[in-house]
């Protein structure tokens, strides 16, 4: 059973004596030059977490002198694509920030691609930093399904999805901040009247099945979840609440709340015309916080999904060491430096949710409102995961079919056809 998400906040600071231990040698990753920590991850440098692990950096090689780290960038969607390919080579890195869920992390580990992690959670104390739920994310048994077996990633952040709105246009229009569904939707129609797109949208990627999932997520509740992710019951998407968001989110482009050219737009485009002032919603993850803080020039606040006691939310993206990485000791200290209580606090005021971090140290006030909601969200069991998860592929699927509701060549009722079709064959025989 999973229990209520509960972030976990802890003021022990890393012992320095184990910083500074490096190895000769990875476990069993090949030859190891101990002088070289390659690196990968895909997160923005003026995002919260970009700018805590560039701290982290600086942080190691200070404490590892003589060692340095070679991060290299890669976008999500390339190590989506790639990664099975790449870590079934010579060339994987040391460690690497990679999706978490059964579809991504867990098929890694039942690929044998991902180093078993368990001792070293274990030994450095990371077990104890992150609660249930956010650890949840962080262990895979055999067939690669997630919250029970070994450690196979660690997050050093949660998330959460919201609705990031633009105080200034709501203003314009003299709209209130949503706080029921029925204010959400009345907003939107105002926007409309007034030749203004409501949803800042990417069809070619997460956003758009995201809005999808939110929809359905207000009419579930935990047991339909843990059927969905975990495989605790039967999956129908005929069912209401699957059927509910088919037919709104078909309906809500129909309306204009979604713009039927956003179809090939990428995740980035959609960050980015909220930050241009030109949409005045977009509802998103916690990912994006700490770049609208540094990148927006206009008023702006969030909400969480009125009407609705679930969002899409987790333990943050994993850090993965590669069975084949050559620096396992080294990637393990890395992750150690990510989970002090500096780099956490760091993480906390910079707009991300820090997992291990002192609530006394987070002092910036939007901060303090992402944490605080994302308490809410926590104290009600109310983190949902992503829609994507359940089995390998599925996130393809779900673009391209969300694709057709946005341009009205598939209807709802094939839409749920075709993810039924795909969950049904990748989803463990029950």
């Amino acid at each position: 059973m999973l229990t209520a998400r509960r972030r976990v906040v802890a003021s022990a600071v890393v012992l320095a004596g184990s910083l500074l231990m490096t190895s000769c040698g990875g476990s069993d990753g090949g030859s190891s030059d101990g002088k070289t920590l390659r690196l990968w991850h895909y997160e923005a440098p003026n995002s919260a977490m970009g700018a805590a692990w560039n701290e982290a950096i600086k942080e190691f090689e200070a404490t590892h002198p003589g060692v340095k780290v070679k991060y290299e960038e890669k976008s999500f969607e390339q190590i989506q694509k790639t990664a099975p390919m790449v870590l079934n080579s010579s060339d994987a890195p040391d460690l690497m920030e990679y999706n978490k869920g059964n579809a991504t992390a867990g098929l890694l580990s039942k690929q044998g691609l991902l180093t078993d992690l368990s001792a070293e959670a274990t030994q450095r104390g990371w077990d104890k930093k992150l609660s249930a739920g956010v650890r949840t994310t962080s262990v895979y048994d055999t067939n690669g399904v997630m919250g029970s077996g070994k450690w196979y990633g660690v997050p050093n952040y949660a998330e959460y999805t919201m609705a990031f709105y633009n105080k200034d246009l709501f203003a314009k229009y003299k709209i209130a901040e949503p706080k029921t569904f029925d204010d959400l939707t009345a907003a939107m129609d105002t926007f409309v009247k007034n030749g203004v797109t409501p949803l800042s949208n990417a069809g070619a990627e997460y956003i758009a099945q995201q809005y999808l999932y939110q929809l359905a997520l207000s009419k579930a509740d935990r047991s339909w979840v843990d059927s969905y992710e975990l495989y605790k019951g039967k999956t129908d998407f005929h069912d209401q609440a699957w059927t509910y968001a088919a037919e709104t989110f078909a309906d809500w482009v129909k309306k204009g709340y979604i713009a039927k050219n956003s179809t090939s737009a990428k995740a980035e485009e959609a960050g980015v015309s909220f930050i241009q002032g030109k949409s005045p919603i977009l509802f998103s993850g916690s990912w994006w916080y700490g770049r609208f803080q540094d990148e927006a020039k206009f008023d702006w606040g969030t909400f969480l999904w009125p009407g609705s006691n679930l969002t899409l939310g987790s333990g943050g993206n994993l850090w993965v060491v590669p069975k084949n990485a050559k620096n396992k000791d080294l990637a393990y200290d890395f992750i150690d430096i990510t989970m002090s209580k500096k780099i956490q606090d760091l993480l906390g005021n910079k707009g991300g949710v820090p997992v291990a971090a002192d609530a006394n140290a987070i002092t910036d006030p939007k901060a303090k409102a992402l944490i605080a909601n994302f308490n809410t969200l926590s104290g009600r069991d109310g983190l949902a995961f992503y829609p994507d998860w359940p089995v390998a592929g599925f996130y393809d699927v779900l673009v391209s079919e969300t694709q057709k509701l946005i341009t009205g060549s598939g209807k709802p009722d094939a839409y749920l056809d075709a993810l039924q079709e795909a969950y049904d064959k990748g989803a463990p025989k029950q």
